[in-house]
Parts: C-alpha cells; sequence; structure tokens
C-alpha cells in the first residue's frame, strides 16, 4: 500500500457532476475515490478500456446508478474523466463520447509536458 494518497484531480465538469449525487452516494463516491488514492480498488468497479487505457467505472447503486469514470494509472494523480447518472442499461454516447475526449484531452496534455 502506499505510504500517501494520490492527488485526485478533477477534468472539466466532473466536480460539480457529482457534487449533484444525492448524499448517500456523494458518501460513497468519496469511500471509493479514497481507496482509489491509497492504490486500492474501489468496492465495485469494471474496466472501460473502450474510453482508454487504463480507465476505470466505479458503479454505485443507491436510489438510482451513478457512475465515475477514472484514470489512476499515472503516478502523479487520480483523474476523475466524468461523473453521472445512469439512466439505462447501456451507458449513453454522451456519456461515453464525453469520458473518450477527456481521456484524449488528458493524453496529449500529459504527452507535451
Amino acid at each position: 500500500m502506499k505510504t500517501q494518497p494520490k492527488q485526485l484531480l478533477w477534468l472539466g465538469d466532473s466536480l460539480e457532476a457529482l457534487k449533484a449525487f444525492s448524499d448517500e452516494a456523494r458518501r460513497s463516491a468519496g469511500h471509493q475515490l479514497g481507496l482509489v488514492q491509497w492504490g486500492l480498488d474501489p468496492l465495485d468497479w469494471k474496466p472501460m478500456e473502450n474510453v482508454g487505457a487504463g480507465v476505470k467505472e466505479i458503479r454505485i447503486r443507491v436510489e438510482t446508478s451513478y457512475r465515475i469514470l477514472y484514470v489512476a494509472k499515472f503516478s502523479e494523480a487520480v483523474y476523475v474523466l466524468h461523473a453521472f447518472v445512469k439512466k439505462t442499461a447501456k451507458t449513453s454516447k454522451k456519456d461515453m463520447d464525453l469520458s473518450i475526449d477527456r481521456y484524449k484531452a488528458l493524453s496529449k496534455a500529459r504527452s507535451s509536458k
């Protein structure tokens, strides 16, 4: 286990979107992102390689379904790409495209350093 947690960096409006979650969903999100910051897996997740290499999705099911897409493979931080309420069985094209765009922008910004 790590000796200190990785920084959380929020891309786009992901923090504002998470703040719109219910109280219970926000508490769960905070706990699960905390685990990720310490190098552990969240409680309920799945890989989202179709968004980008190393992207994972935290699944929160309380009164409805919430999702947080993040990438933690970089040494400097955990990047939160997107947070949203999932309304259908399949993740919407809009949410997927936004996550993919943010991942591409992150990769481009990191490669230009």
